[in-house]
C-alpha cells in the first residue's frame, strides 16, 4: 500500500494537467471568416461575396433646380430624306453623301430591313431664354424601338465644322422631362472632324482609321456635373413621332450650327466622325446599283445636314443645310405605287453647270 499511493498521485497529476491543456487557446488558430489573399493580388472567392442591404451605400437622389418647360414644336422646320418610299426595297432614295459624313442609313445591319423610327424627317429649334429646345422629327412613332435607338443633337459653336458639343440621348423614353439616359460630351482636343471636317480620314490604303478619340470629354452625365440642370430629353405628350431635347443656352451660346442624330447601331461619341474610322467601301452604302452597296461597317443610322443659327450662312460653311434647298414633296402612300427612283445627280453635273450638288435633297444649288 505504501508503494501505491504515489503511483495514485501521478496518475491524477496527469489526468488534472490533460483537462486544462483542453481548455487552453490555440494560438495557431485563424477566424474562419478571414480569408488570406492570394500572392496575385486578386480577391479572394469569400470577400467577393456581395456586401448586405446595410452595408450597401445609396447614392443621393439628383436635386434639379430648374426644370424645361412644357413646349409645343416651333422654329424653322429643316427637312432630312425621308426613306419610307424605298425602305421596303432595301434601299435609300438618296441622301446618304459619305464624304460629308452625311448617312441616310435607318436600316439594319443583316439584311437591310427599313426602321422607321430611325428615319429623320424635320429638326428643328427654338429658345425660351433659358433653354435651346430641339424638335426630332421620326417617320415611326415609337421612339422605344426594340432596336434601342440612341437620339442626339450636334453643335458646332465657331462654325469650322468640327462637332464641339454632343447631346446624347439613350432609351427608354417617356413623355415627361427627364435627365436620365442623358450625357453632354465635348471634344478638348478638336478631332471629331479628323484631319478635316467633312472628308473621310480612313486610310484607303491600309483600311487603318484616323486615330482620333472624338468626344471623349463627359462635362453631364444624368444629372451628374456642375449643373445637374444641364440637358433633358423626352417623347412629346401629344406626338410620338416626335423626339424633344432641352438644353441650357449657356451650352451653345447665342449663334452656332447644328444637327441632329438617331443612332442604333455605333452608338459610339468617341468615334465621331464616323467616316473618319472607315473607308467607304468598309462602312457600305444604302444606295442600290453602287459599288459600295449594301451598308456595312457604319448602319442604322440617320443623320442631318447642319442647320445655321443665330447667323446668315455663306453657303460655304462645312455641313451646312443649303438655304434654298426645297422640303422633299410627301406623296400619299399608295399600294403597289412606283418608288421614287435614285437620285440622277452628282457633284459632277452640278459644278459643270457653276452650282454645288446637295444629296439631301437631290437639288443643284448656287451658293449665296
Amino acid at each position: 500500500m505504501p508503494k501505491a499511493l504515489p503511483r495514485f498521485i501521478y496518475l491524477l497529476l496527469i489526468l488534472i494537467v490533460a483537462v486544462f491543456a483542453c481548455n487552453l487557446p490555440s494560438a495557431t488558430a485563424v477566424p474562419p471568416t478571414i480569408q488570406p489573399q492570394s500572392n496575385s493580388g486578386n480577391v479572394s472567392a469569400a470577400s467577393t461575396q456581395p456586401p448586405s442591404a446595410t452595408d450597401t451605400a445609396t447614392a443621393p437622389p439628383v436635386l434639379h433646380q430648374l426644370m424645361p418647360s412644357d413646349v409645343s414644336p416651333t422654329g424653322t422646320l429643316n427637312y432630312d430624306v425621308d426613306s419610307s418610299g424605298t425602305g421596303p426595297e432595301h434601299r435609300a432614295p438618296y441622301g446618304d453623301a459619305y464624304d460629308l459624313n452625311l448617312f441616310e442609313r435607318p436600316f439594319t445591319q443583316s439584311d437591310m430591313t427599313y426602321v422607321p423610327n430611325l428615319d429623320i424627317t424635320t429638326f428643328q429649334i427654338s429658345t425660351d431664354g433659358t433653354w435651346y429646345y430641339v424638335f426630332i422629327g421620326l417617320i415611326g412613332n415609337n421612339p422605344n424601338d426594340p432596336i434601342n435607338i440612341d437620339y442626339g443633337v450636334e453643335l458646332n459653336k465657331n462654325k469650322d465644322g468640327f462637332g464641339d458639343t454632343l447631346v446624347w440621348a439613350q432609351p427608354p423614353y417617356t413623355t415627361t422631362w427627364t435627365t436620365n439616359g442623358v450625357k453632354v460630351y465635348t471634344d478638348p482636343n478638336h478631332d471629331t472632324g479628323g484631319a478635316s471636317p467633312e472628308k473621310s480620314d480612313a486610310n484607303t490604303s491600309t483600311g487603318a482609321p484616323y486615330p482620333g478619340d472624338g468626344y471623349e470629354t463627359v462635362i453631364f452625365d444624368q444629372g451628374k456635373g456642375s449643373d445637374p440642370d444641364l440637358a433633358w430629353v423626352r417623347i412629346d405628350p401629344k406626338d410620338s413621332t416626335i423626339i424633344e431635347f432641352a438644353f441650357k443656352t449657356s451650352l451653345a451660346s447665342h449663334s452656332f450650327m447644328w444637327g441632329a442624330w438617331a443612332d442604333a447601331g455605333l452608338k459610339d461619341p468617341s468615334k465621331f466622325n464616323y467616316n473618319d474610322r472607315f473607308t467607304f467601301a468598309q462602312a457600305g452604302s444604302p444606295i442600290a446599283g453602287t459599288v459600295q452597296y449594301p451598308i456595312k461597317a457604319i448602319y442604322a443610322v440617320d443623320n442631318t445636314c447642319w442647320a445655321a443659327y443665330g447667323f446668315k450662312p455663306t453657303g460655304y460653311e462645312p455641313h451646312i443645310c443649303p438655304s434654298n434647298a426645297p422640303p422633299p414633296v410627301k406623296k400619299p402612300k399608295t399600294p403597289g405605287a412606283t418608288p421614287p427612283p435614285a437620285c440622277q445627280l452628282s457633284d459632277a453635273i452640278c459644278n459643270a453647270k457653276g452650282m454645288v450638288f446637295n444629296p439631301a435633297a437631290c437639288t443643284c444649288y448656287v451658293i449665296p
